[in-house]
């Protein structure tokens, strides 16, 4: 439930960032682009990294408590490399280009791009968190031939 919870927090604090960067880049307002940048400074500087951070945290406990595993899967193992890749992306490039915006007070479309980008990868994230495809790796398959094995080596229980 918490891994859930604060992935979704993630998607909604993205899709604020797109509102408030498409909202700074189409005004014709300087004031309104400053504030839009300076709410997004806000976002990115108190709740982007922690939000994000926490959301890895509980995807690997998650995957290492459950049937899933966290490299027996491929749609899991996808979902770990592009949480860690849009938490790398959102502290070294987004964080960072927030500050350069609120600095210039100018439009910047690439504060409409990368809010798209990222909640493009939330989204992809969700469903194949929700319909599972691509089946299992290397090691899920070995994993999974071993517990066959232990199975089939286990005494088995009459009933009549």
């Amino acid at each position: 439930m918490a891994h859930v919870a604060v992935s979704v927090s993630w998607l909604g604090l993205t899709l604020g960032l797109l509102a408030l960067g498409v909202t700074a880049f189409t005004t014709d307002s300087p004031a309104m682009t400053e504030s839009a940048y300076r709410a997004m400074k806000v976002f990115g500087d108190w709740l982007v990294i922690p939000i994000a951070s926490v959301s890895l945290v509980t995807g690997v406990v998650l995957s290492g408590g459950t049937r899933w595993g966290l490299a027996r899967h491929r749609w899991v193992w996808v979902k770990f490399w592009l949480t860690l890749l849009t938490l790398c992306l959102s502290a070294f490039a987004l964080r960072p280009e927030i500050n350069s915006a609120v600095a210039a007070g100018a439009p910047d479309v690439s504060l409409v791009a990368a809010p798209v980008v990222s909640s493009s990868a939330y989204f992809f994230m969700t469903a194949i968190s929700v319909l599972k495809p691509w089946g299992l790796t290397k090691r899920g398959r070995k994993h999974h031939a071993e517990s066959r094995k232990l199975l089939d080596a286990a005494p088995r229980r009459r009933t009549t």
